[in-house]
């Protein structure tokens, strides 16, 4: 065997030593469960056990100056603050209605919680995990027009928010 060969041999070993020790990515796998959104059902008042769509509802956060909008929906998903134990939201029921500005009805949602943050993975960092405080998981009160809160009932179905395939919330208008 002449050195060119020992060394071309050399180069292929230290290559498949070097190799062996790499990681595979740190990539999080979108299928992994990470902190979960706060999930509200909405139901219609006069008959609390059919499920009714909300128009063109805004959901505000403290401080925020964008929302997130839903139309012509039964449920939906809201983030949680992770830095506080309360989140504020301004629910507004018919945001944008220019034909008709008096159906734009404002009500304001404060949830309240415990935090508990649960490491996931090297990739996918932590999730936290929420708990409704037990005497006064949320307060609700109205903006506007004053007198006429379209949210007329809430019920907590959930106190743990550990997943998004359970509702939380009925909310009842």
């Amino acid at each position: 065997m002449n050195s060119l060969q020992k060394i071309s041999i050399l180069l292929i070993l230290a290559l498949v030593w070097i190799s062996s020790g790499c990681e595979k990515d740190d990539i999080c796998d979108p299928a992994t469960a990470t902190t979960p959104q706060v999930v509200l059902d909405f139901y219609d008042i006069t008959n609390p056990t059919l499920k009714k769509n909300v128009t063109n509802l805004l959901v505000v956060g403290e401080g925020m100056d964008t929302g997130l909008a839903f139309n012509a929906v039964s449920t939906i998903k809201i983030p949680l603050k992770l830095t506080a134990d309360l989140t504020q939201f301004q629910f507004i029921l018919n945001y944008g209605n220019t034909v008709t500005p008096s159906l734009v009805n404002s009500d304001i949602l404060q949830f309240n919680y415990t935090r508990n943050n649960i490491y996931v993975s090297r990739a996918c960092g932590y999730k936290t995990l929420f708990t409704l405080d037990d005497t006064n998981p949320y307060a609700l009160s109205e903006i506007a027009p004053s007198g006429s809160a379209w949210i007329k009932n809430i019920i907590v179905n959930q106190y743990q928010i550990t997943n998004e395939n359970e509702t939380h919330f009925k909310v009842f208008f």
